[in-house]
């Protein structure tokens, strides 16, 4: 494996072998030119050298460029375009990750950023709305962003949920976030390249921007939808695909966005597409948006369990979804999804706070109420013999459970 400091890095190289991150994160595939904006998104974190097992691929021309280039007189760099509050938000996670706080304070710093991220949704949404305007650049590099936080803090983001104050913007705001965090996790469980991911994400933040052109009695109602206002609901993706297409998003953005609701037996809509003919973001937004409805409570409908729905997913019904989608999505939070409550075999209650790479029945979980000699929360392994996994508390077992707990250090609630 060879390594190359970033500053070697140029606009528009490409390598011969994959560009990685470390073992498992793709940053560009081999051939694929290196776009300046990932370059600038892995300064922004100080990542400061890359690796391949091959090597740069640079011909006469690449190589004039890099020339005019290292010649050209330097200008100050222009100001990033995430937003103040993301921006301040990662950097605070990241002093927290660096100084290895408590599990509390960085779940805590872990939830104020997962809020901003919210609060720019939301932002986005409401400026469209009232504008008829989406700055691509500005979306796609909040969602580069994003991609890398949930990378380095993946099992602290799955377990996050809306605090009071994100909780009460439109179901839309939460789905579109919550969705996208799936999607991410998803697409780093497929080793999708960083650009890729890029894209994912941000066709799966807007997969519903074409609700906003549909009355809002439909999309907030508290009650279910008539057969004649389903049929209309139904529209968005069109509507949605043709408002990316004329803000002139990447097309497999708008492909994303269009074919959201298709299913591989092709029961879906807009256009009934049945397997390979559904582009890969599109199957991905299927995957995670069926699980996180199944999972969020609405006034006509009620919630049920991370674990019902990871079931219910892999049951794939008539096989509306991609297998390897949801193959993904499993390895990506488990059987026993990442936040869950469990009840063990040894009589103990846990949290589940992270995935066992080979064996996805078997999470790593935390204890509730005990501690290790460093006072830290105290984690272990689960596994098919001395510590398994016998069901998730029910929502009455965990209220008892936490009032018990109470005076104790503990983790936020789902």
């Amino acid at each position: 494996m060879n390594t190359f400091k970033l500053g070697v890095i140029k606009e528009g190289i490409s390598f011969n072998k994959d560009l990685l991150l470390d073992m498992l994160f793709v940053i560009e595939p081999a051939g694929c030119p290196i776009p300046k904006a990932v370059i600038a998104a892995l300064g922004d974190w100080e990542f400061d050298e890359v690796s391949s097992e091959g090597n740069l691929i640079v011909d006469d021309l690449m190589a004039e460029r890099i020339k005019a280039e290292a010649e050209r007189p330097k200008t100050s760099p222009s100001e990033p375009l995430l937003s103040s509050g993301i921006k301040r938000s990662l950097e605070d996670a990241r002093r927290m990750r660096t100084l290895e706080n408590s599990e509390q304070a960085r779940l805590a710093s872990v939830q104020n950023v997962y809020d901003e991220y919210m609060n720019y949704i939301d932002h986005v949404y409401t400026y469209y709305a009232t504008h008829k305007q989406i700055d691509y650049e500005s979306l796609s590099e909040t969602v580069r962003s994003l991609c890398i936080f949930i990378r380095e803090n993946r099992g602290y983001v799955l377990r996050i949920t809306s605090s009071d104050g994100t909780a009460k913007k439109n179901f839309i705001v939460t789905h579109s976030m919550r969705s996208t965090v799936l999607a991410i996790a998803v697409g780093l469980q497929l080793h999708m390249s960083l650009s890729k991911l890029v894209e994912l994400g941000s066709a799966c933040m807007l997969h519903e921007i074409g609700m906003l052109r549909l009355p809002p009695q439909l999309y907030l109602s508290t009650k279910q939808l008539s057969a004649a206002e389903r049929d209309q609901i139904s529209k968005h993706p069109i509507i949605g695909f043709e408002i990316a297409k004329k803000l002139d998003f990447p097309l497999e953005v708008q492909f994303g966005i269009l074919e959201h609701h298709e299913r591989e037996n092709g029961t879906g809509y807009p256009r009934n597409l049945t397997g390979d003919k559904i582009s890969l973001y599109a199957k991905i937004i299927a995957v995670v948006c069926s699980f996180e409805s199944i999972v969020t409570p609405r006034q006509y409908k009620t919630e049920r369990s991370t674990f019902a729905a990871m079931v219910e997913m892999l049951k794939n019904e008539n096989r509306q979804y991609d297998e390897t989608v949801i193959k993904a999505l499993l390895y990506s939070i488990s059987l026993y999804p990442i936040g869950t409550y469990v009840y063990l075999s040894n009589g103990e209650t846990a949290q589940v706070i992270d995935v066992n790479p080979d064996n996805p029945k078997n999470p790593i979980v935390q204890l509730l109420g005990a501690k290790d000699a460093d006072g830290s929360p105290k984690t272990i392994q689960t596994d098919d013999n001395d510590i398994k996994i016998m069901r998730p508390l029910g929502k009455q077992e965990l209220e008892d459970v936490m009032k018990s707990l109470t005076g104790r250090e503990i983790f936020s609630t789902q």
